[in-house]
């Protein structure tokens, strides 16, 4: 009959050592699960988007969060079919496509190619990276989900600020990435026309970035200013 062999006593080191592991674990799963939480999609997120201003705004909660440039079409603003105009009023998102790839990740009717493009890649205008699929809530846009009008990422990042699509809205991979983890199917898109500070929400974040300047400013202003001594020679 074999005997269970004997290490002996723990030593007290291990106790300090496997507690200080343990919790590593634990606050790598909930760093893990904060981000989690925080880029995850939601019907509560939704986007005003500013022909004027070739920008777009993520408002959360009737909160206003961040501006991103776009690009609407180069035909201007309209719902007729086989116009290539970019539609107006108030959407959804219908479908969201390409979760998980990569950027500049290269889509054909909504399905992944297998090519990757830099951006500004010469030569190519293909859609890339993420696609929100939008559908319109009003009588005159109604067309929008069979026009095929998206919010999607375009290699061509250079022309972004400019009007230059073909009835998309277009976006910086990095940015369309950023917006398509946080609207969930179902989240309102509106697009407008005139200037962002023609809404409430625009408004309201112009404020809050104006006084944050200010705040910036007045810091900067009080902080003492501090002037460096030439250090005398040892000789």
């Amino acid at each position: 009959m074999m005997q269970a062999s004997y290490s002996g006593p723990k030593r007290a080191s291990e106790g300090p050592k496997v507690f200080a592991a343990t919790l590593i674990m634990l606050v790598a799963a909930l760093g893990s699960q904060l981000l989690t939480s925080c880029s995850s999609s939601s019907r509560d997120n939704e986007v005003i988007i500013s022909v004027k201003d070739q920008k777009m705004l993520l408002v959360s909660k009737g909160n206003p969060v961040q501006t991103y440039p776009v690009s609407t079409s180069k035909f201007g603003l309209g719902c007729k079919n086989g116009s290539m105009c970019t539609p107006l009023g108030q959407m959804e998102v219908a479908k969201k496509i390409g979760g998980g790839a990569p950027a500049g990740a290269v889509f054909k009717s909504r399905k992944r190619t297998g090519e990757i493009l830099r951006v500004n890649a010469p030569g190519r205008d293909p859609i890339v990276s993420r696609i929100l699929w939008l559908n319109g809530k009003q009588p005159g846009n109604r067309n929008t989900y069979s026009r095929l009008i998206y919010i999607h990422g375009t290699p061509e990042e250079r022309h972004i600020g400019h009007k230059v699509s073909y009835g998309c809205i277009r976006m910086k991979s990095r940015d369309i990435i950023k917006v398509y983890n946080q609207l969930a199917v179902g989240s309102r898109v509106q697009i407008i026309p005139g200037s962002l500070r023609d809404t409430a929400a625009g408004r309201t974040y112009l404020s809050k970035r104006k006084s944050t300047s200010r705040q910036r400013v007045t810091r900067l202003s009080i902080e003492p200013k501090t002037t460096e001594k030439p250090l005398k020679s040892a000789l």
